[in-house]
């Protein structure tokens, strides 16, 4: 678990903020320091150097007798400057001031790569110092140069007092302004909050103002809206049904409420209790059909009708289905035909009840002396059913919803009072759950219903 897990943004942008500039800040005021100091160490260098020269020409240039006085006029007037030379046996020939140089730094005078060495005597005082070997009066010298350093140290103390003192002040600001920047930043985000609380169950229609957002947050604010209006189809989709099946239950209830009611009213002979009898049965086998679709497109929606593979010979399936309707196109003077071969994966039986209740619905609106014929294609990997009858053309502004659950188109197609208003969603929801789909189309006469789904290649 994070230290901010549950925290708000707010506060980790604040947090990371601040982070991120502490840290260039401390690295700033290190590389500050160090420059200052090597800055320092440079300049150093540079005096050093020259008093070393200074020296140097002063034994090139001096004998024995002179040689002190010499040296002493070229280093007068140089306050916390310390000289020591050494012949070449290390023996002292010259010293001027107070330092006590380390035999390191004697040491290293011997060789001719030098750089300058810095060091603390036992009272704490700060030195840096060059050595190097130069010509001297009887032979090769060793001469030693050193200033003082607490006039330095003071200063940089001085100055790393205020440099970290300015980075801390700066941590703090930066921090501050960092919460003010990302409150502010994220402003939009909580106008989103507040105008997404505004939606509810009765105000489904409102939409965020993603124009009126930034281009990160305009993303979420449309991918929200997209979601409001799945919510609202959705809405609208359980309040029709929720209405439309109150409306389906009610009929066949208050039938049998009614005719209960009636028959127990006075006494009534045996037959006459086994005619209500098979008349309630009726519309419970009605009831239970209705509930059994709506069970089943309950499942399909939520994805839970899985379609057997196994392969489907539609042809044969066909000529079962018009066979069981033949009598009824004798009765009815209507023609039958069945044309083409198709074969498919899929659940034969779900199959076989698509096509069969758009056979159905097709017998109930054809009228006598008309004609129902099946048609199956096959090609690219793509099998087509093709149901056509004769009779009154559907208006174009039915089309789209034949497949909605109870919907009622013109009442030339109402269904009789054997169906329950859910064939078609049916059948659309059997073709999706193989991967395929239904459409509808009428004009001059006739009505095509067709079925499309994956098939063997």
């Amino acid at each position: 678990m994070t230290p901010f897990e549950g925290k708000s943004v707010t506060l980790r942008l604040t947090f990371l903020f601040a982070l991120v500039s502490t840290s260039v800040l401390l690295a700033l005021g290190f590389v500050v320091g160090s420059l200052v100091e090597r800055h320092f160490e440079e300049m150093d260098a540079e005096l050093l150097s020259g008093k070393i020269r200074l020296v140097g020409r002063a034994l090139g240039d001096a004998d024995v007798v002179t040689l002190r006085p010499r040296l002493e006029a070229a280093l007068v007037g140089h306050h916390g400057l310390a000289v020591e030379v050494w012949d070449a046996d290390g023996a002292k020939i010259y010293s001027y001031g107070d330092a006590k140089f380390p035999a390191e730094l004697k040491m290293a005078g011997r060789h001719p790569a030098y750089r300058p060495l810095k060091w603390v005597d036992a009272e704490g005082h700060s030195f840096r110092g060059l050595a190097t070997k130069v010509p001297g009066p009887s032979g090769p010298a060793i001469v030693a140069v050193s200033t003082e350093l607490d006039v330095h140290e003071h200063f940089m103390r001085s100055f790393d007092e205020i440099l970290w003192s300015v980075v801390a002040l700066a941590a703090v600001a930066s921090g501050l302004l960092g919460w003010a920047a990302a409150r502010q930043g994220l402003a939009p985000l909580r106008d989103i909050c507040r105008d997404a609380a505004e939606i509810t169950a009765d105000r489904l229609d409102r939409r965020l103002r993603a124009e009126a957002f930034p281009d990160e947050l305009a993303e979420v604010a449309r991918t929200l809206n997209e979601m409001f209006e799945r919510l609202e189809e959705s809405f609208r989709r359980l309040s029709e049904f929720s209405s439309d099946l109150a409306h389906e239950l009610r009929t066949p209830l208050s039938n049998l409420l009614t005719q209960t009611q009636v028959t127990l009213s006075m006494a009534r002979t045996s037959d006459e209790y086994r005619d209500v009898l098979a008349s309630n049965a009726e519309e419970f086998e009605r009831l239970s059909r209705t509930v059994a679709d709506m069970l089943f497109l309950a499942k399909a929606e939520n994805d839970l009708v899985v379609a057997a593979t196994e392969a489907v010979d539609l042809r044969r399936e066909a000529d079962g289905l018009l066979e069981f309707y033949e009598a009824v196109s004798e009765e009815n003077c209507v023609e039958l035909s069945v044309r083409g071969r198709a074969e498919v994966p899929g659940d034969r039986l779900m199959l076989r009840r698509a096509m069969g209740n758009l056979l159905s619905n097709a017998f109930r609106h054809t009228p006598k002396g008309g004609r129902v014929e099946v048609a199956l294609t096959c090609s690219n990997g793509l099998a087509k059913v093709e149901v056509t009858n004769t009779g009154v053309t559907i208006p174009p502004e039915h089309l789209p919803r034949l497949f909605d659950r109870f919907y009622r188109a013109d009442p030339s197609r109402q269904r009789n009072s054997e169906g329950a208003g859910l064939g078609l969603a049916i059948t659309r929801s059997i073709m999706r759950a193989h991967g395929g789909d239904a459409t509808v189309s009428s004009s001059d006469g006739l009505t095509v219903f067709e079925l499309r789904l994956p098939a063997y290649e």
